[in-house]
This record gives C-alpha cells, structure tokens and sequence, in this order.
C-alpha cells in the first residue's frame, strides 16, 4: 500500500499537518500549490471582492493547480488537506480531485480551522471518480502531535 499526502495550504498551517501525516503514514507529499499564488489581499475574507471570496461565491469555480502528481497510479490511499474556508474545502481542492481517477483509492479528507468543522464534504466526494472508496474526514490542529495523528490513523482501519 502506498500513501500520498496532498494538500493546499494558503498559510502554512495545513502544510504543518500534512508533513506530520506524512511522516506518520510513510506517505509522500505532494503540494497542491495555485497556479497563481495568493497574496494576503486575496485571502481577506472581509472584502466581497477578494479572489478567495470571489472563488467561495462560485460553486464552479475551479483555480488552476501549478504542477502535477508525477505518477498517480502508483498510490492506493490519497490524504487530501486544506484549510476549511467559508465552511468548507477552498475551490481548488475540487480541482485536484476532478483532475485524477480515483477509482479504486480510498481517499481520506483532513483540514485545519480556527474553528469550523468539515463542512461540505459531500461535495468533495462528488468530485472524485466513481469507485473511489471515501472515509469521513477529520479536522485537527496544526500543531498535532505524532501521536494524535497517528492514534487518527490507525482508527481509520486501513
């Protein structure tokens, strides 16, 4: 079994968690990076006309990813991170999961927040292929131990 650990991180926080995850599961990491980077002006969630709020407001909305997992095939278990923005996964979260066939993966959601929770994972689950085995997702602090991460992980039953 091979892991991946995908995420995007407009801050630095889901990055955090994601390496811990990836030294916990073995997995690789693979960072879901925007073609055009966010500035802080884009991420001001205060102003209507911010690209992050812009992006929010379109359910179509589908930002542009930088590069591409090299061999996607190769992985039979995909972690996908982000932070929680206006409830739910950013817009370009669904862009990476319409752009791989995950038929035959289990794909496995985790976020940062101040607070919200995982909201909005159905729609995640849409974007994926069918056949893409989905377990619920979790959201943890940036600051997770090894040991928290890893008691997660094994409660998945992989």
């Amino acid at each position: 079994m091979k892991t991946l650990v995908a995420y995007f991180s407009a801050s630095g926080q889901t990055a955090k968690l994601a390496k811990t995850l990836a030294s916990v599961t073995g997995g690789d990491l693979f960072e879901i990076a925007p073609e055009t980077a966010y500035t802080a002006a884009d991420l001001d969630w205060m102003d209507k006309k911010s690209r992050s709020t812009i992006e929010m407001k379109d359910p179509k909305s589908r930002p542009a990813i930088a590069g591409k997992v090299a061999d996607m095939a190769q992985y039979d278990t995909v972690f996908v991170g982000f932070p929680i923005w206006w409830y739910q996964a950013p817009r370009i979260i669904e862009t990476f999961l319409e752009s791989y066939d995950f038929s035959g993966k289990t794909v496995i959601p985790f976020a940062t927040s101040g607070g919200s929770g995982m909201g909005g994972e159905d729609v995640l689950r849409s974007a994926c292929s069918k056949g893409t085995k989905w377990l619920p997702g979790k959201r943890l602090s940036s600051r997770e131990s090894m040991a928290s991460v890893q008691k997660w992980v094994e409660s998945l039953g992989q």
